[in-house]
C-alpha cells in the first residue's frame, strides 16, 4: 500500500478516535480515557515486542525519558482538549507541532528559524487566539491543552528523532508505561470529577466508546509508523492533516454543529502555515541533499 493512502487511513483512524474520545467523555473523565489508551498500546507494543524478542530499554538513554514523558503530557492535554472542544478544532490544535518544531530546532539543534518560521508562528498564534476566544469565555481551557499539547508533541518527535538506533516497539512501550504512571500520578493530584468505581460501571454503549478510542488510536498509530518509514516525512504529515477535514464531517453528522466563522478562520490560519512550513522544509532538504 503506498505511504500516503496509509497515512490517509492513519489520518481517517485519528479522526474516529477523537470521535469515540468525544462521546465517552459524557461517561467518563478525560484521565480515564486518557489512561485507557495508555494501557492498551502498552499492552500491545509488549507482546510485538515480546514475539519480535525485541530487546527492551528502561533507564537509557536520558533522550528515551524525554521522549517519553514529553509524549505522556502530549497525551493528558490531547484527550483534555478533545473531551472539552468540538474535534475538528481540538485536531486542528494538536496538529500545529511542525511550528513549534521548527521553532525548538533553535535551542535543541542550534538553527536560528528563518523569517518563514517566525511568519508561520505569529499566523498559527493569531489562528489560537480566534480559535480559543469563545471557549475561554465560556471557562473551557480546551484551547490552551491542545497548544501545550502540540508544544510537548514537538519535544517528543525531537527526542524520537535522536532514537533511530533503538527498535520501535521498545520505544512505544517505555512511552507508554510512562504514561501510564504520569496519568496514574494525575489522577491523585487532580481527582476524576466523577468517582472511579461510577465510572467504571457504566452502562453499553459506553464502554464500547472507551474500547473505540483504544482500537482506533493503536490502529492510526500503526498506519502513522508505516506512512512514515516508507514515504518523505514532511508530505506524509500534510496529508494527516486530512484529519482535520474527516473530523469536521463528524461534528456536523454526529453532533448537529454548525461551523462558526472563529472556527473555520482560526482552522485556515493554523493549517496553512503549518503546510507551507513542512512543505517548504521538505523541498529545502532535498535541495541540500
Amino acid at each position: 500500500m503506498r505511504p500516503s493512502l496509509l497515512m490517509l487511513c492513519g489520518a481517517f483512524a485519528f479522526a474516529v478516535m477523537g470521535a469515540f474520545t468525544h462521546a465517552a467523555a459524557k461517561h467518563y473523565d478525560w484521565q480515564v480515557i486518557a489512561l485507557t489508551r495508555s494501557i492498551l498500546a502498552m499492552m500491545i507494543a509488549g507482546l510485538l515486542a515480546v514475539k519480535a524478542k525485541t530487546p527492551m530499554v528502561f533507564l537509557r538513554p536520558w533522550t528515551l525519558w524525554v521522549r517519553s514523558i514529553a509524549g505522556s503530557l502530549s497525551v493528558m492535554c490531547n484527550f483534555y482538549a478533545l473531551s472539552r472542544l468540538p474535534i475538528a478544532d481540538a485536531l486542528t490544535l494538536t496538529n500545529m507541532f511542525p511550528v513549534w518544531i521548527a521553532v525548538l530546532s533553535w535551542p535543541v539543534l542550534g538553527r536560528f528559524p528563518e523569517r518563514d518560521v517566525w511568519f508561520g508562528v505569529l499566523c498559527g498564534v493569531m489562528g489560537v487566539a480566534v480559535m480559543q476566544q469563545p471557549y475561554l469565555v465560556e471557562g473551557n481551557l480546551g484551547t490552551l491543552a491542545a497548544v501545550t499539547g502540540s508544544v510537548t508533541s514537538a519535544v517528543a518527535l525531537i527526542g524520537l528523532h535522536r532514537l533511530g538506533h533503538i527498535a520501535p516497539n521498545a520505544i512505544v512501550f517505555h512511552f507508554s508505561a510512562v504514561s501510564v504512571l504520569v496519568v496514574l500520578a494525575t489522577m491523585f493530584v487532580v481527582p476524576p470529577e466523577q468517582a472511579l468505581a461510577l465510572q467504571l460501571t457504566a452502562v453499553w454503549p459506553a464502554p464500547a466508546y472507551l474500547l473505540g478510542v483504544g482500537i482506533f488510536a493503536t490502529l492510526g498509530q500503526l498506519l502513522l509508523t508505516r506512512a512514515f518509514a516508507a514515504g518523505a516525512p514532511a508530505r506524509i504529515s500534510v496529508i494527516g492533516l486530512t484529519q482535520v477535514g474527516f473530523a469536521m464531517i463528524f461534528d456536523v453528522m454526529f453532533w448537529n454543529r454548525s461551523l462558526q466563522i472563529h472556527s473555520l478562520l482560526g482552522m485556515f490560519l493554523v493549517i496553512v502555515p503549518t503546510v507551507w512550513l513542512m512543505l517548504h522544509r521538505d523541498s529545502r532538504n532535498s535541495t541540500n541533499g
